[in-house]
């Protein structure tokens, strides 16, 4: 108990010294030993690191996780998984939930409706969107943020345990600087060999020993965030790499879903034409599509055609070229005559290409027929899929 005592005691002896060595120091009344250049940028470099990784970090988790207080209560979850050091189960992905309610829709709505039919297979898709996502989240979660939550936890806990007691030997040397200084005005005032400057100088020894020795550790450790930023540079090529290879997926299975819908639902899908004029470079406008008509009992009145300047003047047939994506079939309802040379006469129930471009009406299209080619009015026409 004597022994805990006087050990609590010395301990509480130092702090004080060192509270008063570093008050002294802000207040400009002691004198303060400065670290090397080089131990300087190093510990510079690795605040820069440490502040960097921790919101790349953080932000990469709100990229991966962006709503983490949810009912399900994710991010709770995951602490608990981490303090227990049990794996943490896979959870469904919103887009999985998604999939899964608009297929139990389509059993109450009939499996065999439109509706049911298509909310069927779009349920399928976004449940394939979900399993790309949560592929995409495991991965990252394990080349990325993983290393990132390493260093901060890890590494830079222990180069920031080294640095506090290098400052620690740093303010006792500077206390030994202090001491000596006094010792020996007090010696010159005597003028006689005092016992406390031997004292002094044996303390002063050792703590410079013991700071120097301090310094190479924590200049070794710090040296080492050149390795650090190399393993990061690493997992940030992987993080890259999973989320291009996400995207992807999710194109593909995009990409698949419009064309199922489209063979499956012909004109009941009068988006695609949309979709496929859009990616090609197409003005966004109204879409032809949503303009075609059923064959009826009479050929629809012309449409008018708008004296802009693109039209009337700019708009030359012989220099339109088809898009390379984005044409599509289309069916003639109805006879047509052209008006002038820059439209196309039509046949009814012929078939003919047909595209769009930049600027142009939207109840127009790009007809072509061989070599012939001109504008020709969206309501005479049947857009095949």
């Amino acid at each position: 108990m004597d022994f805990n005592v006087k050990k609590l005691a010395s301990d509480a002896g130092v702090f004080f010294t060192r509270a008063v060595q570093y008050t002294e120091e802000k207040l400009g009344q002691a004198e303060k030993t400065e670290l090397d250049a080089h131990l300087e940028n190093l510990i510079a470099r690795a605040d820069c690191t440490k502040n960097w990784t921790e919101k790349i970090f953080r932000q990469t988790e709100v990229l991966l996780q962006p709503n983490p207080i949810d009912q399900t209560g994710a991010r709770i979850e995951e602490f608990f998984y981490e303090k227990l050091d049990k794996k943490i189960p896979s959870r469904i992905t919103n887009a999985e939930l998604l999939g899964q309610y608009m297929q139990d829709a389509a059993k109450d709505f009939g499996p065999g409706s439109p509706y049911g039919s298509t909310l069927i297979t779009v349920g399928e898709y976004q449940k394939r969107l979900g399993g790309s996502e949560r592929e995409f989240l495991q991965t990252s979660a394990i080349n990325f943020l993983t290393p990132l939550r390493n260093f901060l936890e890890g590494d830079w806990k222990t180069i920031s345990r080294e640095r506090r007691l290098l400052e620690n030997r740093r303010l006792d040397l500077d206390v030994c600087k202090a001491r000596l200084k006094k010792a020996k005005l007090a010696e010159a005032k005597a003028a006689l060999w005092s016992e406390e400057v031997d004292k002094a100088e044996h303390e002063l020894r050792v703590a410079q020993t013991e700071f120097d020795r301090q310094a190479e550790v924590t200049r070794l450790l710090l040296e080492g965030i050149s390795s650090t930023h190399v393993n990061h540079l690493r997992c940030l090529h992987e993080f890259v790499e999973a989320q291009a290879a996400y995207y992807a997926q999710c194109h593909r299975h995009m990409q698949d879903l419009q064309k199922e819908l489209s063979s499956a639902n012909g004109d009941t899908f009068p988006n695609a034409f949309a979709v496929n004029a859009s990616t090609s470079g197409v003005s966004a406008g109204p879409s032809p599509l949503s303009t075609g008509t059923q064959p009826g009992p009479s050929s629809p009145s012309r449409p008018p055609n708008p004296p802009n300047a693109l039209e009337s003047n700019t708009l030359k047939i012989e220099e339109v070229k088809p898009p390379a994506t984005g044409t599509r079939k289309a069916k003639v309802l109805y006879d047509y005559d052209a008006a002038d040379t820059s439209e196309l006469s039509l046949l009814a129930d012929e078939l003919i290409t047909v595209y769009t471009v930049p600027g142009m009406d939207p109840d127009w299209l790009i007809g072509e027929r061989g070599n012939q080619k001109g504008k020709v009015p969206v309501t005479y026409l049947e857009l095949l899929s």
